[in-house]
């Protein structure tokens, strides 16, 4: 990654973490974590250090930008976004995954790779009881992995082909993996385990429908700040949160009269309180095409800006942007591509494409959508409802944020699983509950050949996802969706044939997948009412955010029923928690045996 969001007890920040949680929570109308932001706040500069120590560049080290704007010349920091409050990082993070493998291996740490997970073990074989370990099929060998485990933490990613499916025209074009596919919040749904804010979805921009990330011109995220120009050279121009035209380039990164500070972009929030929104490109974008006050295309203008910004976001932010070192970076270099003179063009869409200032993500398409936070209900030492079970990262965890938030949230649970693990009873498994995982895994290698295979069956899913919960719902299309995901399953998932261990690691995926949309149509079904803040809409129940449907609506599955509710948005400051952030952090961040190294 390029930058790191909510470091915001780096020497240099001006933001405490309660300023950012409460900001967060306050743009969110409450649909977030403030368990998972105060933590990530507090905690997310010393996981930082942490990546340091392990080969990640976090500095300037060599001087590459000494003078500029956004850096500290002392600690040799550098800074995204809001200059003056300096609580988003600029970080050479290209290599991290690579410093965490080896740093694994340094510790002797088993790693199973290419591993798709399909259960969890209970105890007892009971739904609602505690994790004591976790099924896999090895999806080079078809072997099957049996875990067993005091403590068990949930770290995968979201679910990339849930809405849509098309690998073969979108894995290159799409933010995240197409290989995500849910299967935590299956097994955590399927063991018992309870999930906050699964209603919530998002419009599919970054689905893979749009254009590879970051290599057409734009102003968002890591462009944050470039000039964009139309066909004739003129310049569509930047305002900040109030409306208020900003007359100069330095001025798009700082906070505007009346702002404390700038959130940024890319934090997980669907909207952001004026208060805290990042300075952009004019909000009715759009309009003025139509009118043809501007012309098309329009082109990323790097030469308007200094020369260290230009070099800053071109070279070292596309450099080590995600998705872009290689497939844009080198390839736009060696081509010839020199932002010291040329424009990037943006793509040509409808007006309403330029609505967002990230052009690549295309013009949204309608009925796609994508899942927009919710996750696991987590307590403040983030462990799940069920015992000895945690969760870390953005994916698993409701409202929590981003990739900072991953690593550091990944670093917290860690902490908490291991101090678990030291008092907990040995685990003991189940083994006819093993056995009966083994024979449904294995199940789709012993069908015909004349049964379907992975790609029609996640293609079938993502249709019935589109059909009958897209952005409007109502409680017919809902329950009908209900009713073809589970024929799906019985039926054509039943009959489905997987010749090689791969196709049977992307089979049993499909059906994380629609146990995935059955979760987020169970819960759309439970909440009764419309909201703007969580970009939810039920025709048959259309008043926006009526106060008392302002509440999280938690939901299990019990004995084969789902299980639903109510839960105050504010639930993490409630007894038996206590009632500010600073205190419930002191409470929980370090288990008893620290906490009394701590005290002596």
């Amino acid at each position: 990654m390029d930058h790191w969001h909510g470091a915001c007890t780096n020497p240099c920040s001006r933001v405490t973490p309660l300023d950012y949680t409460l900001a967060v929570m306050e743009s969110a109308h409450g649909y977030s974590n403030g368990i998972a932001r105060y933590i990530t706040c507090t905690e997310g500069w010393d996981t930082l250090l942490e990546c340091e120590q392990m080969g990640v560049q976090i500095r300037d080290t060599h001087d590459e930008f000494k003078g500029a704007d956004f850096r500290d010349d002392e600690t040799k920091l550098m800074f995204a976004y809001d200059y003056r409050n300096r609580h988003i990082l600029r970080i050479w993070g290209y290599n991290l995954k690579q410093c965490l493998y080896y740093e694994m291996k340094r510790l002797r740490i088993g790693i199973y790779n290419r591993t798709v997970v399909t259960s969890l073990l209970t105890e007892g074989r009971r739904a609602g009881g505690r994790v004591v370990g976790a099924t896999g099929i090895n999806m080079r060998t078809g072997e099957f992995y049996i875990f067993k485990s005091k403590a068990t933490i949930i770290a995968s990613g979201g679910a990339g082909r849930l809405f849509s499916f098309a690998p073969e025209m979108t894995a290159a074009g799409a933010m995240s993996t197409m290989n995500s596919a849910g299967t935590g919040h299956a097994v955590g749904w399927k063991a018992g385990a309870e999930f906050v804010e699964m209603e919530q979805t998002a419009p599919g921009r970054l689905s893979g429908f749009g254009y590879a990330p970051y290599s057409m011109g734009n102003t968002s995220n890591t462009y944050h700040g470039t000039s964009i120009v139309d066909a004739n050279g003129r310049e569509v121009p930047w305002f900040d949160p109030f409306g208020r035209e900003l007359k100069t380039v330095p001025e798009r990164f700082l906070p505007s009269v009346g702002q404390r500070f700038q959130l940024g972009i890319g934090i997980g929030l669907q909207a952001y309180a004026d208060e805290y929104k990042w300075n952009d490109l004019a909000r009715d974008l759009p309009d003025r095409i139509r009118r043809g006050e501007f012309q098309l295309p329009l082109y990323s203008d790097l030469t308007r800006l200094s020369e260290m910004e230009r070099r800053c976001i071109f070279g070292m932010m596309v450099g080590n942007e995600g998705k872009t070192r290689i497939p844009i970076y080198d390839t736009l270099t060696k081509a010839g591509f020199d932002p010291d003179q040329d424009l990037l063009q943006a793509p040509v869409m409808l007006p309403e494409g330029y609505q967002h200032s990230n052009f690549w993500g295309g013009t949204p398409i309608p009925h796609l959508r994508s899942l927009a936070g919710g996750g696991f209900l987590v307590d403040w030492d983030l462990r799940a409802s069920l015992e000895g079970l945690y969760a870390a990262g953005t994916s698993p965890v409701f409202g929590a944020g981003c990739h900072g938030e991953s690593h550091t949230m990944g670093r917290y649970a860690a902490r908490h699983a291991a101090a678990y693990a030291k008092s907990a009873p040995e685990p003991v498994v189940d083994r006819q509950q093993v056995e009966a995982e083994k024979e449904r895994a294995y199940r789709p290698i012993r069908q015909g050949k004349d049964g379907i295979g992975w790609k029609e069956l996640n293609c079938a899913i993502a249709r019935v996802m589109q059909d009958y919960c897209g952005k409007y719902k109502n409680e017919l299309t809902l329950k009908r969706g209900l009713s073809l995901l589970n024929e799906l399953e019985e039926n054509e998932g039943a009959a489905a044939y997987a010749a090689n261990p791969h196709e049977l690691g992307r089979t049993l995926e499909c059906f994380s997948l629609i146990t995935l949309g059955e979760m987020v149509m169970h819960a759309s079904l439970a909440r009764k009412s419309s909201s703007v803040y969580l970009d939810f809409y039920r025709l048959d129940h259309p008043q926006l955010d009526p106060p008392e449907w302002a509440k999280h609506l938690p939901i299990r599955l019990e004995d084969g029923k789902v299980k639903v509710r109510e839960l105050p948005l504010d639930f993490h400051l409630r007894p038996p928690y206590a009632s500010g952030y600073q205190e419930n952090y002191e409470r929980h961040a370090h288990s008893a045996e620290e906490q009394g190294a701590r005290l002596s």
